[in-house]
């Protein structure tokens, strides 16, 4: 006859798995850390709240690449544990920002509401629009505003004319600022320091540019983008499209976005940019600028709340 289990052996079992445990996932979690630093490089270790960096992370691994993900997917994505995966969704979809279908995870409309939320606090959107209808209507092309964020720029405003042929961008979509004139006019309104640490960072768009200027070919580009006040992409982000930028300022005169208006390369010439459309979009960047430091001029009251 078998003799019964001894409870305090299969105690001991129990607590040694435990510490096998949780040593496992504090050398993953040490792991995880060390990638997430690059995000903060500089930052103080003990002001920065892993949990929050990791969850930015997961939201982040989805985009038109993978609209949907398994746990395991995202961890492989994210470099994050599977469990630290897949606790971290479930939490984003308790809170409205991630759903579960048998396709997988996948992000909801509400994860807008975070970009949407800079854009409204910057009084951008409510600016720029008739200013960019205007010129819309004027060109026939469509026209966005980006801002830089690390060696990227992040389009923030888009009014959109349908074309058959046409690239899938959207608020929110990141491209390599090296391969767009909005980089050029954004990098070349950066002091000396600010676009080494910028050009330093990897990018984070999943777009695969045709051609990305080196630091020597931006090091002869950026001075004149700088001086002449504009730039002009011919086919450099994706094949077919040309594109010309301008920055917009602040009132320190410091560059903080740029509006730019793409064309199709079989549409338009270079030429009939720089003769039809520069001259317009120069003319709408400086409207969107005046308004925009009028808006920052304005004194912001909070109002009491009831009861308080």
């Amino acid at each position: 006859m078998n003799s019964p289990p001894n409870s305090n052996s299969f105690s001991s079992n129990i607590q040694q798995n435990e510490r096998c445990t949780d040593l496992t996932d504090n050398l993953v979690a040490n792991q995880e850390i060390g990638r997430l630093g690059e995000f903060v490089a500089g930052e103080s270790s003990k002001d920065f709240v892993e949990a929050l960096a990791r969850g930015l992370e997961v939201i982040r691994a989805f985009g038109p690449t993978a609209p949907n993900m398994t746990s395991a997917q995202v961890a492989a994505k994210t470099g994050l544990a599977r469990p630290t995966a897949h606790r971290l969704l479930l939490t984003l979809e308790s809170l409205g920002y991630v759903r579960n279908s048998d396709s997988g995870f996948s992000l909801t409309p509400r994860v807008v509401d975070l970009g949407m939320s800079y854009i409204a606090a910057r009084g951008l959107w409510d600016i720029a629009r008739p200013h960019m209808e205007e010129v819309v209507a004027a060109t026939n092309q469509s026209c966005s505003i980006t801002e830089l964020d690390g060696s990227d720029i992040v389009y923030l405003a888009r009014v959109v004319v349908p074309k058959v042929l046409s690239m899938a961008l959207h608020v929110g979509t990141r491209s390599p600022a090296r391969s767009t004139s909005m980089g050029d006019v954004l990098l070349a309104g950066l002091a000396p320091h600010e676009l080494k640490s910028c050009l330093s960072r990897p990018s984070r768009s999943d777009f695969a540019a045709r051609e990305s200027r080196t630091d020597a070919e931006l090091e002869t580009v950026l001075p004149q983008v700088r001086k002449q006040g504009w730039a002009i992409s011919d086919e450099r982000l994706a094949h077919g499209v040309r594109a010309v930028s301008v920055p917009l300022t602040n009132s320190q005169a410091r560059t903080v976005a740029a509006i730019s208006i793409a064309v199709h390369s079989t549409e338009v010439s270079v030429n009939r940019i720089k003769r039809e459309i520069l001259p317009l979009l120069v003319t709408t960047a400086a409207n969107i600028s005046a308004d925009w430091c009028k808006y920052d001029e304005l004194p912001m009251t909070s109002l009491p709340i009831a009861g308080k």
